[in-house]
């Protein structure tokens, strides 16, 4: 809706900034000016003891000088209250006895019915709150009062009781003078198919208003109070005034709880929220009868950027958990995503906190934890990899399901968190193995590691530049030649990326076989490829010549492929004798190693066919067959030596 000209400078007069936002905040009286409109206050966007909050009512703006917020009227009761601009306006209006202006005749007449029917709706939630009273609720009465809710609380709440009577509530709304058919359009009553009297949709049950985000009732849920009724509950139709998908429950004072830096919890149901707001946790709100939606989690994304999903401890609640991730994938971006917070097995939030208090949940919620965290949770939890295939079925659910992530680099920051976990997974070494210790060898405490151990050829063979270089040249040519991708699509999953621009472009290849130049810029981003093509190295590399043809290029990835796997292999094997020798090495060993390092980085320049035979180490090193034997040999004086020293 669009607001006349000059309609914000006339409400801007009306209302004063220092009466809007005294509700929110004391003033400081010794530093405050009230005859010249200069009002100081502490800030009521974050906690100080000082008055640093300044409001300029003849200007009518705020600045607070610790934390910089700035705005004007709308913008204070935007920021505090956790509404719309439109909404804002509204409430200053209402507030100024300004009329909003007047829309078009369709719109300004379906607003009016949906008035009405809310006012309907209202009538309903009185009478059910009368009939909560009565003898017939004694039951009801028990119920509410042993899930911890007292007189109070169910006022708080508006909870009535709806009597197990065919017309009670329509007969009420009739005696009125309410037509039955807004009875019927508000989805309090319905109409037999046979054509009899109406009667009431919500009969022996717990009733719970539903409010929309302005605090008007627009539908109801219920509790059914027999055992054996069809549904435990049962909410409003969907009516001009509820569309169930786009509602939550408990939505403004939520909103508002959520403004003043409350963590924002979606919970399972009505008595979910009503046990955590009772104790405390007012920002909390719920789905009504479905899986959460999609434009329910945009509500929620405007609420707070980070919603904590906490659901029942529960095989139950754990699929509900699950449904949200798929759900969530395409729609997450950067500063925005969820946390889940998981209850304690068959329980659930209300459980909780009747059990073990507020402090016990509000531990839970502060170790909820991100997506990506439950996405890995499916797809690991109770599985085995004990074979190649296996961990290549992994993989590949775990890159389908990151494929979903639209935004390019949050999709990169899943696939590097994924990778760690990956790793973590599969490159646990066993711990706890008693080393070989040959018979009667004396125990001795390991002495410090050498400096000169630390400073030789094989603690530098582990420098990663080269590395880099490889792997910019294998993904150089493949952005230059997309034919060659569905080629190597194997050896670039498995491809460990040592920047994260090399890794956007291996993402980006894995994405879209095929793709063009500019069509993986969008996807990476410009900035990635042109470090990638920066270094002459890459850009005289063979596969790059355009007299070369694809063929001949695909041998020349292959190649570096190779090497690539080779000088990392060789410098796994480095890391592990270093890790292995730590504090029991001598001058002599330290001249040994040096010697293999040497070895090692030689290996790589052997790719060329010159009659040379060749051994693979243990991490895929390709050695020379003397090179290898000298390994051999260093590993087992290795070995011999633990073994010796820490007998």
């Amino acid at each position: 809706m669009s607001l006349p000209p000059g309609f914000l400078d006339d409400l801007k007069t009306r209302a004063s900034l220092s009466q809007v936002v005294g509700r929110k905040v004391t003033w400081d009286a010794r530093k405050s000016n009230q005859g010249k409109g200069d009002m100081w206050a502490p800030c009521p966007f974050h906690q100080e003891k000082t008055a640093s909050f300044h409001v300029d009512d003849r200007k009518g703006f705020y600045y607070c000088f610790g934390c910089h917020a700035k705005g004007d009227l709308i913008s204070f009761v935007q920021e505090t209250e956790n509404v719309s601009f439109m909404e804002a306006v509204e409430i200053l209006a209402r507030e100024a006895g300004m009329p909003m202006p007047a829309r078009d005749p369709k719109a300004q007449e379906k607003a009016d019915r949906r008035t009405e029917l809310a006012k309907i709706m209202e009538q309903a939630v009185q009478f059910f709150r009368l009939q909560l009273k009565t003898g017939a609720a004694g039951a009801a009465r028990d119920y509410l009062a042993g899930r911890g809710l007292d007189d109070a609380a169910q006022a708080r709440w508006d909870i009535g009781f709806a009597p197990d009577d065919r017309q009670a509530l329509f007969k009420h709304l009739t005696g009125k003078g309410i037509a039955p058919d807004l009875i019927i359009d508000a989805g309090l009553s319905a109409k037999p198919d046979d054509g009899g009297a109406p009667y009431d949709r919500f009969r022996g049950r717990i009733i719970f208003p539903i409010r929309d985000p302005r605090g008007r009732a627009i539908a109801l849920g219920g509790r059914a109070m027999d055992p054996n009724a069809r549904a435990k509950y049962l909410n409003s139709p969907e009516t001009e005034l509820f569309d169930k998908g786009r509602s939550l429950y408990n939505h403004g004072p939520a909103r508002e709880a959520s403004g003043k830096d409350q963590p924002l919890i979606v919970a399972e149901g009505y008595m979910d929220v009503i046990a955590l707001a009772e104790a405390g946790f007012g920002a909390t709100v719920a789905p009504l009868g479905t899986a959460v939606t999609e434009d329910q989690l945009q509500l929620l994304w405007r609420m707070h950027d980070e919603p904590i999903i906490a659901l029942d401890g529960d095989t139950a609640g754990f699929r509900a958990a699950l449904r949200v991730v798929d759900l969530a994938l395409p729609l997450i971006e950067a500063g925005k995503s969820l946390r889940f917070c998981l209850m304690p097995d068959g329980m659930d939030p209300d459980d909780l906190i009747r059990a073990e208090g507020a402090g016990a949940m509000r531990r839970h919620l502060d170790a909820s934890v991100p997506l990506v965290q439950l996405l890995w949770r499916r797809e690991t939890e109770g599985k085995s990899f004990d074979s190649p295939e296996r961990k290549a079925a992994l993989d590949h659910s775990l890159r389908e399901a990151i494929r979903k992530v639209r935004d390019p680099s949050l999709r990169r920051h899943y696939g590097d968190e994924v990778n760690r976990l990956r790793r973590a997974l599969f490159d646990n070494r066993p711990q706890g193995k008693t080393p070989f210790r040959p018979r009667g060898a004396r125990f001795q405490q390991p002495a410090a590691p050498m400096s000169e151990t630390k400073a030789s050829a094989l603690a530098a063979a582990g420098a990663p530049f080269e590395e880099q270089l490889k792997e910019a040249v294998i993904l150089a040519a493949l952005v230059t030649r997309p034919a060659l991708v569905p080629q190597f699509v194997a050896d670039l999953e498995r491809l460990e990326c040592s920047l994260g621009e090399h890794d956007a472009v291996r993402t980006a290849l894995l994405d879209t076989e095929g793709a063009t130049r500019a069509d993986l810029e969008q996807l990476c981003g410009a900035h990635a490829l042109e470090k990638l093509f920066q270094p002459r190295h890459v850009r005289i590399s063979p596969a790059m010549r355009d007299d070369v043809d694809d063929d001949i290029a695909a041998l020349s990835v292959a190649e570096e492929l190779a090497k690539l796997t080779a000088r990392r292999g060789a410098r796994r094997e480095i890391e592990d004798a270093m890790r292995d020798i730590e504090g029991l090495v001598d001058e002599g060993l330290t001249w040994r190693l040096g010697q293999v390092a040497e070895a090692l980085s030689s290996a790589e320049k052997s790719g060329r066919d010159d009659g040379t035979e060749y051994d693979i180490g243990p991490n895929g090193a390709r050695l020379k067959r003397d090179e290898k034997s000298d390994f051999d040999a260093l590993l087992g004086r290795i070995n011999y030596t633990k073994g010796r020293d820490r007998a």
